[in-house]
């Protein structure tokens, strides 16, 4: 009898093997191709309650006024093959059960038993902020497997993760007060995510640093992954650029030997691969294009919460677009979640494509509807 997982091999081994995506002699990359994600993948609106103390403690809390279905129906109807984790480190478990906003709301404690369990937590915005489809990383990132499981033959799906620490205004309050990012915790967030993906499922900088080469060396001489050998995998990057948290990442591996994610870099470093450009706008469009073109993976946003959302404005997705940036961050993937901001903006690519060839790096004979061969049922 045929397992799942027996399924799911022979489907991704037909898939692997099949005719290449390309014309003869052009090698379709994982760098090739352009996939839009969402911002905050996790994020959910509190409760009257809560946003009532909200509005009255936070001049923008308005800023926090939107919500995300769960990350597998993100990824089977929504169209993007990217998400975005905030992550906080809790090793002894417990401490974000109690956040000052339900104290203050009058509400009780949560009662859900992973924010009691040893691990790292997803959230927004401790105390304040806090309510995710997804509380531990672990359960997001199981997720993913399960969906990626199921569709195997689906374009890497790329998760950024911003490492976050507590408000210290908020710890002042009596708020839960989080252990900074050392080499310890870092080490422990590898081992947490290669808990849920095996190797073989993870593209990480040793699948793309070339022996006696740096990383950037690599990347840029002999490029990334391909892409008939990258499907039903997953990539990590770290949004972070804080001098210091990096440094004990990169701590004995200048070109993150070992490692699982990839750092958001600078041309000209050993562990240059991958860059985060926030803003495409203006001269930064040509900016990212030379990254993309040289050989970097790039991500950038199509919209900021609430500007393209109020006015209905496309010149920032359009720029996003056009630069080339391999990973293209929205709130808004779908038609419908900025109707409460008075538009029908949305983040998505031509035609609602779940990718397309890259418009500044892709390959000649690069065709969008052999990228992603996988979209799956939708989920419930």
């Amino acid at each position: 009898m045929r397992t799942p997982a027996l399924l799911a091999a022979t489907a991704l081994a037909l898939l692997t093997t099949a005719a290449p995506a390309t014309a003869a002699g052009n090698e379709l990359r994982i760098n090739h191709v352009q996939t839009m994600a969402t911002h905050n993948s996790y994020h959910l609106e509190l409760t009257d309650e809560e946003k009532d103390v909200q509005r009255r403690t936070d001049r923008n809390w308005w800023n926090l006024q939107y919500s995300h279905t769960a990350i597998p129906n993100q990824f089977a109807a929504q169209h993007v093959r990217g998400i975005e984790l905030d992550v906080f480190p809790d090793p002894k478990g417990g401490l974000y059960g109690s956040p000052l906003v339900r104290r203050d709301a009058g509400l009780p404690p949560l009662t859900d038993p992973d924010l009691a369990k040893p691990g790292f937590k997803v959230l927004h915005w401790g105390d304040h902020d806090y309510a995710s489809n997804c509380t531990s990383l672990v359960k997001c990132l199981r997720q993913v497997k399960q969906w990626s499981d199921a569709n195997p033959g689906h374009v890497p799906i790329t998760i950024l993760t911003e490492l976050k620490r507590t408000d210290p205004a908020k710890e002042a309050m009596g708020g839960a007060k989080s252990p900074p990012w050392d080499t310890a915790l870092l080490d422990a967030l590898d081992a947490e995510i290669r808990s849920v993906f095996p190797g073989e499922r993870l593209i990480t900088p040793d699948s793309v640093r070339r022996a006696g080469r740096t990383l950037e060396e690599s990347v840029l001489k002999y490029g990334w992954p391909r892409l008939d050998r990258s499907r039903g995998k997953v990539m990590f990057f770290m949004d972070n650029q804080d001098p210091a948290l990096q440094a004990h990442y990169l701590s004995g591996r200048p070109s993150l030997e070992g490692r699982v994610l990839f750092t958001n870099s600078r041309p000209g470093r050993p562990d240059a691969a991958f860059i985060g450009w926030n803003d495409p706008l203006g001269a930064n469009v040509a900016q990212i294009q030379e990254f993309v073109k040289k050989g970097y993976y790039v991500r950038t946003r199509s919209d900021v919460p609430f500007t393209e959302a109020r006015s209905g404005d496309t010149t920032r997705l359009r720029s996003a677009l056009e630069s080339g940036a391999q990973m293209v961050s929205t709130d808004f993937p779908v038609i419908g979640l900025s109707a409460r901001n008075g538009s029908e903006y949305v983040g998505e690519l031509p035609g609602g494509a779940t990718a397309r060839c890259n418009p500044v790096s892709a390959p000649r004979g690069c065709r969008d509807h052999r990228l992603d061969v996988s979209p799956g049922p939708r989920q419930q």
